[in-house]
């Protein structure tokens, strides 16, 4: 009983963030400034990252786990390079 109710609200959990990454796309494509497009990407990769630990939860395999981690590494990482070259027009 509770494993299926689990299964269930990751499902619905999982299909709210992909539904939650178009408008985010749509803001990274379209934003009027390099700030509103450097935050939709940090909430994409953000929104990732949560649905690659939802998959780990589904599938119940802990290496997408270590996927998720490192991708929120990485997400954070190129989110410090371009708010520098936004603030002061060099990465390094």
């Amino acid at each position: 009983m509770t494993d299926t109710i689990v299964t269930v609200g990751t499902t619905l959990a999982l299909v709210v963030m992909v539904v939650l990454i178009i408008p985010c796309t749509y803001r990274v494509w379209a934003g009027p400034r390099p700030a509103d497009r450097l935050q939709a990407i940090d909430l994409v990769t953000t929104l990732l990252t949560g649905m690659i630990v939802l998959v780990a939860v589904i599938e119940r395999t802990p290496l997408f786990v270590d996927i998720g981690i490192a991708l929120a590494a990485f997400a954070f990482i190129g989110t410090l390079a371009i708010s520098r070259f936004i603030a002061e027009g060099k990465v390094f």
